[in-house]
């Protein structure tokens, strides 16, 4: 029996295939060990072997297969490389919405790994697609076990084999991204996590069986005209950034010095977000659990939530208590499945873009003062109790999209800032309008005709490389105060917290929870 050349052709292209992803791993600002555990080895060559079986059979043309998942495979290094200098973390593969996000909301993603890596992919899978379409032709025989056929049957059965030894090793991760692709490669650490984020969360909420303080249970209706109105603000990468350098102008966030020195408690918040993923931020705030106890769900905790994982939140414990729960998030509400989650965590309401349709954009976002106007509305209009927990949108990048206008150095700088500093220019005069939306608050607050509470913190720092390297890289935690209308409750002097305890934390100093 004589094999025939596609045979040889498949077989060798296949190899070459691999070697090549090898190589790419390298380029890896995580690069990936060559020393690594026999099964991550194994699962590396059965991933890879079985998608090259499943394009060659479809498209017949085994380089043509071999160039698409090489280009695919430098991508994914690009995109984790890009991940990596922007958020300080690896590509994982609960990321892999990245990609339809992407589509949905490029300037949100495109612009981070640049428009020019951006298109010169674009171009080269179109390149790929060209040549290969055109210039491999399809053997003539292929479907013959001598040929190209059965040395596909001869790559499936042994990638087969390597994915289910490598599988049964069920290797060791750290759910460190940086540490795991190191440690396993690339292909390995995805097929690990991939297993890890099939488990359904196992934690509970501590709002699951929290009790209310004695004084607010509910026996009447009558009994909910004692209840505050509670609202919460997630400002979008706020954090005091005249920590990182004292020629801002103090004044730019003088109603937040205001607050501070109101605020029953206020001080560094550690959140486990840094430049974006605002979801790992807002579910440890909801839910009240620790990021890190969620194992490989820390990533993207709403995916566990859509799949079927209840969780008690502030939300659905508040509206126990009688109150009436609203999110306004000036975006569009399927983003983040937060159309899907929010319901689930306990929200009566979900005001979204939808709701800000006549309002004029501050930069390519809804204002945050606009935000602040919807939330003295939604107040006016109580009947009862609310809860109103609000997630800005003005302050997210990419900041290097927009421009330094004339006049904002002098304006936001006692002292010109560094070359390298645009960024920083750009962020100020988002933080400044941030301050504009605390002053709109207090005045809506104070006129209301309930005592009123106020809890305010950032999610994340924002994404300022240059800026870091000019003025040094801050910790990544962020800044919160809890204030109280009403003005007659202890002072506390700085207090750092979590912001897993940080809203049980605003319901003990509101008086709802015991503590």
């Amino acid at each position: 029996m004589t094999l025939e050349p596609g045979f040889w052709t498949a077989i060798l292209a296949a190899l070459s295939g691999l070697a090549l992803t090898v190589g790419l791993e390298r380029f890896l600002q995580t690069a990936a060990r060559l020393r690594r555990p026999a099964a991550a080895w194994a699962l590396h060559m059965g991933l890879y072997g079985l998608a090259y079986v499943v394009l060659v059979f479809v498209l017949g043309r085994p380089i043509f297969a071999t160039a698409l998942l090489c280009a695919f495979f430098l991508l994914l290094v690009v995109v984790s490389n890009a991940k990596f200098k922007a958020l300080c973390e690896a590509f994982v593969f609960q990321d892999y919405e990245y990609f339809t996000d992407a589509i949905r909301h490029p300037r949100l993603y495109i612009p981070f790994l640049g428009w020019g890596k951006f298109f010169l992919a674009a171009a080269g899978f179109i390149a790929a697609l060209t040549i290969g379409l055109w210039l491999e032709a399809v053997p003539a025989l292929r479907a013959a076990w001598t040929g190209q056929w059965g040395a596909l049957a001869l790559l499936a059965a042994l990638s087969l084999g390597l994915l289910l030894w490598g599988n049964r090793a069920r290797l060791m991760v750290q759910i460190a991204p940086e540490q795991d692709v190191q440690a396993l490669g690339l292909l390995a650490s995805f097929w690990r996590y991939w297993q890890q984020g099939r488990e359904r969360p196992s934690l509970s909420s501590p709002f699951e069986n929290a009790v209310p303080k004695t004084t607010f249970v509910l026996t009447a209706a009558d009994s909910l005209a004692n209840l505050p109105h509670l609202v919460s603000v997630q400002s979008e990468s706020f954090f005091d950034a005249r920590r990182i350098s004292d020629r801002i102008r103090p004044e730019i966030l003088a109603e937040f010095d205001r607050f501070k020195s109101e605020a029953v408690a206020s001080g560094y918040l550690q959140v486990p977000a840094w430049g974006a993923n605002t979801v790992r931020s807002e579910f440890s705030f909801l839910s009240g659990i620790e990021n890190r106890a969620l194992g490989v769900h820390r990533f993207n905790p709403y995916r566990a939530v859509c799949a079927g994982w209840s969780v008690a939140t502030l939300a659905s414990w508040l509206r126990q208590q009688g109150y009436r729960t609203i999110c306004i998030h000036p975006y569009p509400a399927s983003f983040y499945q937060r159309h899907r989650v929010f319901p689930l965590f306990g929200f009566d309401e979900f005001l979204d873009i939808k709701a800000f349709a006549d309002v004029e954009r501050t930069g390519p976002y809804i204002g945050d003062l606009a935000v602040a106007n919807k939330v003295a509305s939604v107040l006016e209009q109580a009947t009862g109790p609310v809860f109103i927990h609000v997630i800005t949108m003005e302050n997210h990048g990419p900041l290097h999209l927009e421009k330094v206008a004339a006049g904002d150095i002098e304006a936001l700088y006692q002292q010109a800032p560094p070359p390298g500093c645009e960024d920083l220019t750009i962020y100020l005069r988002h933080i400044r309008n941030a301050d504009a939306m605390l002053t709109r608050l207090r005045g809506a607050l104070i006129s209301s005709d309930r005592p009123a509470s106020l809890c305010w913190y950032g999610d994340h720092v924002p994404i300022m490389p240059s800026v870091y390297a000019a003025l040094g890289t801050p910790c990544g935690d962020v800044d919160y105060f809890i204030w109280s209308s009403t003005g007659n409750q202890t002072k506390t002097p700085h207090r750092d917290a979590a912001i897993h305890d940080l809203a049980r934390e605003w319901m003990c100093f509101s008086g709802l929870m015991g503590k």
